[in-house]
């Protein structure tokens, strides 16, 4: 792609998640996300394949409908209230917003367009999609957090964790897995978004860290399907240890950062005597735990026929190399300083 064209889209996209994040109207709200949708879509097509033109029509077909679904929920409150700001917004088109910006992030069940988009497109537009693209939308949620419907975020948070793991158990693709590992994280997200949303945001910083670190690392590898991954030790043994363990923070394994998030809430739904949500969590989150397991498993303990031993076969991208060492650094000893993120949120 040309420089110009891809630094202007990346501009857009910085821009429009900026002003969604500045706005205290509705309608500016919805037009930083509108810009941050219209952004991505040239970054998906950038490699002119069918797959990739499928992802793209998908995601805007989807951005779209949970788009006018927000405007139209918006319009409904400014005609009953006669306000448009973001904090003033009465019970029943709170209802259809909150499904519109979770539909915008990909909880279930309005999940179905995330594994099929990020199949479709590269791992560097990937990267932007799981992370960038959920800032936005989870701020809003963030802002409305003391507004929204317990019942609501609890049912989709729990459908959510559910459908990440039981996903991800049948997938060899990585994209696909990372995309049911990202449902789960936000399910894990939206159940505690009542009780604490800076525990929400605390979360989704971690989330954004570790993920960021994961297609880092499968850049640097250059590795999509699980036949890849297994023949990456060969090629670069410090990297693909560094996988390994980025994959058991992802599952939540102590001592790694992943741990905190997982800890924190559980604790948190005990606090608010939901005890039974908390077991049916953890429990739902066991079977994420087995596909991380799984991968981890092919990483570090199986090796492809006729493998060689020496590093001649290193295809390992050395751009993404610097970036990589710091954020997987991030995701993996992040555990002791989470008392000193905790004051600061």
């Amino acid at each position: 792609m040309n420089p110009l064209a891809l630094t202007i889209f990346l501009l857009s996209l910085a821009i429009g998640t900026t002003i969604t994040l500045s706005s205290y109207h509705w309608l500016l709200a919805w037009v930083g996300l509108e810009i941050n949708t219209l952004a991505i879509i040239p970054l998906m097509t950038k490699i002119p394949h069918p797959r990739a033109i499928e992802a793209a029509t998908k995601y805007f077909l989807t951005q779209a409908a949970a788009s006018a679904l927000l405007l139209f929920s918006s319009l409904i409150n400014a005609w009953q209230t006669g306000e448009w700001n973001i904090d003033s917004i009465s019970h029943l088109p709170m209802n259809a917003l909150s499904i519109a910006l979770m539909m915008k992030l990909g909880l279930a069940p309005l999940h179905f367009w995330m594994p099929e988009v990020l199949q479709g497109i590269s791992l560097s537009t990937g990267l932007i999609l799981s992370t960038w693209q959920k800032i936005a939308p989870m701020t809003l949620l963030l802002q409305t957090s003391h507004l929204i419907n317990l019942d609501l975020t609890i049912i989709l948070g729990l459908t959510s964790i559910l459908v990440g793991g039981w996903g991800g158990i049948g997938q060899t693709q990585l994209r696909k897995i990372m995309a049911f590992s990202s449902i789960g994280h936000l399910g894990w997200m939206i159940v505690v978004l009542k009780f604490n949303p800076s525990l929400t945001l605390f979360n989704f910083i971690f989330y954004v860290i570790m993920t960021a670190s994961m297609f880092f690392s499968l850049m640097t590898i250059s590795a999509t399907k699980m036949s890849e991954i297994s023949a990456s030790w060969s090629k670069t043994p410090t990297l693909t240890t560094s996988t390994l363990l980025i994959l058991l923070s992802l599952a939540g394994l102590p001592p790694l950062t992943g741990f905190a998030p997982k800890l924190l809430i559980s604790l948190e739904l005990v606090k608010q005597n939901a005890t039974l949500l908390a077991a049916l969590i953890m429990l739902a989150s066991l079977l994420a735990l087995f596909f991380y397991l799984r991968l981890t498993y092919i990483v570090s303990l199986t090796l492809p026929p006729n493998s060689p031993n020496s590093l001649s076969s290193w295809r390992t991208s050395t751009k993404t190399l610097p970036i990589t060492a710091i954020v997987n650094t991030l995701a993996l000893i992040l555990l002791p300083i989470t008392p000193t993120l905790l004051i600061f949120l």
